[in-house]
């Protein structure tokens, strides 16, 4: 079977495993009994961890040159963590095996998407052809989830990211590795990476825009249910969110194009303040899934474009570092402002402060970006082919 097929069905297990992990366990801590407060330090702390494991996998992976001998370790060990923390009740031990779940499952994200790319390179496709199952896969088992929540209590989760997670191990065991660069990796390209100016102001940007989109990943769920929602409904929602990624993705060699990549960030960023400035005003928990379709105008294009732009700029041998940096912003620091600044606003204001906070963030967001266009946007950066 062909690389990029096989790398499709992984994208789509890998991000079935994502949809069953960051829109619910905040519903499941919920479920257990937890409070806001409580569900932000979890979160938060999960994404203390994050910023540890992602950076330690990201080097193992360019240290030894393969990204999928330590995708099937991080599989393995995250299908046992899932199973076990979807088992338990005990707030201790939700703790421990959600930081478990955290430093195995989250740095599979960064090493999938370096891997994308780097296929999708080497066979002459898009990135989005490739990207767009991992779309399919979250926002059809996000739906699929909410169901079985809702008909076989929230511990049947446990079987489902179990058998997931061992079709996903199974899957990444047949993959080839992804092509490696000639260039041996050095501390003095990676120091020269960070310390680029230009590099700083994208991070800070991607960091600006990511906390509110962390804010809504970690709470949507329970505003949802506060407001009268049922978790099949929290399912629709991020079925419907994840569903209208799958034709940006699949079109993103269409309207994604090179140096303009600051600009189409910006745009996503005035649609993340839309989407949550809406938010705070909805009552109706129908209408706030509803409200979710706007995804395909935020994030698969954000993403999508801060991929191309960090790929510009990374040393070539540091690509999967680089893409680390990137999810680490995204999904780790971010995560640990949005958990816990989050879960404190939340708890004491509630549901529609927080989304109005959200976009007020969103709109800093894209007012610096619309700087960085105007600094950099013309230009193209020489980094990645002079080091």
């Amino acid at each position: 079977m062909k690389a990029p097929t096989l790398l499709r069905g992984f994208n789509f297990l890998y991000f079935a495993l994502l949809a069953m992990f960051i829109p619910f366990l905040p519903v499941y801590l919920d479920d257990q009994g937890l409070n806001p407060a409580q569900i932000g330090f979890i979160m938060g702390t999960g994404g203390f961890v994050t910023i540890i494991a992602q950076p330690l996998w990201g080097m193992i992976s360019d240290r030894t040159k393969t990204i999928r001998k330590v995708l099937l370790v991080l599989l393995l060990c995250s299908a046992i963590s899932g199973y076990l923390l979807y088992d338990s009740t005990s707030y201790v031990l939700l703790i421990l095996y959600a930081m478990l779940l955290y430093f195995f499952l989250m740095p599979i994200d960064p090493l999938t998407e370096s891997l994308n790319f780097r296929i999708a390179e080497a066979s002459g496709i898009s990135y989005g052809s490739i990207r767009t199952y991992g779309a399919l896969g979250y926002g059809v088992i996000a739906l699929l989830t909410g169901y079985v929540m809702s008909y076989f209590g929230a511990h049947s989760l446990a079987l489902l990211f179990a058998g997931i997670g061992v079709l996903g191990f199974l899957i990444s065991w047949f993959m080839p590795d992804a092509p490696v660069t000639g260039k041996p990796v050095t501390l003095s390209s990676l120091k020269q990476f960070l310390s680029n100016k230009e590099t700083l102001l994208f991070l800070l940007l991607v960091f600006i825009s990511s906390v509110p989109a962390r804010m809504n990943d970690t709470f949507l769920g329970v505003y949802i249910r506060e407001l009268g929602g049922s978790p099949q409904l929290v399912g629709q929602s991020f079925f419907l969110a994840a569903s209208s990624e799958i034709a940006v993705f699949a079109l993103s060699f269409w309207w994604l194009r090179k140096g303009k990549e600051l600009m189409i960030i910006t745009l996503a960023g005035a649609f993340y303040f839309i989407r949550f400035f809406l938010s705070a005003w909805i009552t109706d928990p129908h209408l706030l899934a509803y409200l979710q379709i706007l995804q395909l105008l935020t994030f698969p294009i954000f993403y999508s474009a801060a991929i191309q732009y960090l790929y510009s700029i990374v040393p070539e041998e540091w690509r999967a570092t680089g893409q680390t940096v990137l999810a680490l912003l995204f999904f780790g620091v971010s995560g640990i402002i949005a958990s816990y600044a989050g879960g404190a606003l939340y708890e004491a204001f509630g549901g529609q402060t927080l989304y109005l906070s959200m976009s007020v963030m969103s709109f800093l967001g894209m007012g610096f970006g619309l700087i960085l266009h105007r600094l950099y946007g013309r230009k193209s950066s020489k980094i990645g082919s002079s080091v």
